[in-house]
């Protein structure tokens, strides 16, 4: 059901979609924070979870189930689209804002999401206490409002970011703008994909930075973009 309510940072609203009746759009005091489509959740409609996608979609073996940290929860967008291609797949959700993840949860479900534990908490604290070399993927999507949570891109998170991951394993950050101090991520993960729209096409949005220790599969990923809609592109090269 749709519907508004008070949470840790700001008014969460619930609206449905109304050319996609099983969609759902979350906002969070205006601003998009998760569209969820109930009976397809391959169905991806904010840009940034599509780019999530591409980077995912080029891993091998495609269907192997995955181990995934994600530092923010929203209405689990994410989470639910790998339980769909990668069945098996196990999903850490840490989500600091206590208040918006019942009201998320009581609207859309998430613990009964297949394989999915939900830990409210702050997620510079949380990912301290797991395990060494425990997950594939670690997904970062933490935002108040249009800023990204402190922390995130600094040396501490970053190098807990590194313990937890396997040495092959993807990091993964959900970024708006360009305007992120982001030397640490840089200094611990040599190989690095940005994806965002393509703005020859005049169509921009949000931007996914992929980083890992090991080399990522590029050909893959770009020929995933290239056949992408909206237009998106992939480069190699640092933001400035």
């Amino acid at each position: 059901m749709p519907g508004r309510r008070e949470v840790r940072f700001g008014i969460a609203e619930l609206s449905v979609d109304l050319s996609r009746p099983s969609g759902w759009l979350l906002t969070v005091n205006g601003i998009a924070q998760s569209y969820v489509d109930l009976d397809d959740p391959t169905y991806l409609d904010l840009d940034y979870t599509r780019y999530l996608s591409y980077v995912v979609d080029s891993l091998e073996p495609s269907d192997a189930p995955l181990d995934v940290v994600h530092i923010g929860g929203g209405g689990c967008t994410f989470p639910r689209y790998l339980i769909a291609v990668r069945p098996g797949s196990r999903h850490l959700v840490i989500e600091a804002d206590k208040l918006l993840a019942k009201f998320v949860d009581e609207r859309l479900g998430l613990r009964a999401l297949p394989g999915v534990e939900l830990r409210i908490g702050d997620g510079l604290t949380e990912i301290a206490t797991l395990p060494a070399a425990s997950a594939h993927l670690v997904v970062a999507d933490a935002y108040e409002g249009l800023r990204m949570a402190a922390g995130i891109t600094g040396a501490e998170f970053t190098g807990q970011v590194a313990r937890v991951l396997r040495p092959d394993g993807v990091y993964l950050l959900n970024l708006v703008g360009t305007r992120h101090e982001l030397d640490a991520v840089y200094e611990v993960f040599p190989h690095r994909a940005l994806l965002d729209g393509d703005v020859f096409a005049g169509y921009t949005g949000n931007q996914v930075l992929a980083a890992s220790r090991v080399p990522l599969p590029l050909d893959a990923l770009r020929q995933r973009v290239e056949q992408a809609w909206p237009p998106a592109r992939v480069s190699a090269t640092t933001l400035e």
